[in-house]
């Protein structure tokens, strides 16, 4: 099976980082994003990958041709202006002839198990939504619990991992986004799965409070066996 790797942003808020390299580049724990996310379809046995870039993309392609590629197939749809989730996967899809693929952000960091994603296409894994703010349980107008950053219950979200058939092209725009365009329509029609995460690392890298609390997260007993080379 054929993945691919959205890693075109610009990367606007973590600048002054971004001013000279690509978001794709920026290191967590000594490691650059885009090594992250190939490694993490690795651990899954995706070595064929296509590389959705943009800005700065070619100091991309020379880190990785310098690494060898980290031993995997890499190809690159690049885009000479921004075209969104949508148009960015669109434009990649020529380059796939199997009859489903897999579908990463750039920039996040996770352990969820993508075995689980690939069994059934037009799946999208979901998490628990969190929350950046303490939370309370209250009655009769007295607190009777507080949690501080915890996961709200019976809320998930999109963590930006898919499983998406081929035949998407149809209604992929040329321009524009996958969540808020596509996803919608499809969800409409019924015609989008999901599988359910919990208690599950994650992280969406977008700005430099995020790299630090990643990086905390990642040396953590409770995950730093996942991530052992």
């Amino acid at each position: 099976m054929k993945a691919m790797i959205l890693s075109g942003g610009r990367g606007k808020r973590l600048r002054p980082l971004t001013d000279t390299i690509p978001k794709p580049l920026i290191k967590i724990n000594g490691t650059p994003l885009i090594v992250w996310s190939i490694n993490y379809l690795k651990k899954f046995g995706i070595t064929d990958i296509i590389l959705c870039t943009g800005y700065r993309s070619k100091q991309i392609e020379e880190y990785l041709n310098k690494n060898n590629n980290l031993n995997c197939k890499i190809d690159y749809s690049v885009e000479k202006e921004a075209l969104g989730t949508g148009g960015a996967i669109k434009k990649a899809l020529k380059k796939i002839s199997n009859k489903s693929f897999i579908v990463i952000n750039g920039d996040i960091i996770t352990n969820i198990d993508l075995k689980k994603i690939q069994t059934k296409p037009n799946s999208i894994a979901a998490i628990q939504l969190r929350t950046k703010y303490g939370t309370m349980k209250i009655k009769n107008n007295k607190i009777t619990q507080f949690n501080e950053k915890t996961s709200v219950e019976n809320i998930w979200m999109n963590p930006g991992i898919y499983h998406l058939s081929t035949n998407i092209a149809k209604i992929l725009p040329k321009k524009g986004s996958l969540e808020g365009i596509i996803f919608p329509k499809l969800a409409k029609k019924n015609l989008l799965h999901t599988i359910k995460f919990s208690n599950v690392l994650w992280h969406s890298i977008d700005s430099h409070k995020d790299i630090d609390v990643c990086s905390n997260d990642i040396k953590s007993k409770k995950y730093s066996k996942y991530f052992k080379k």
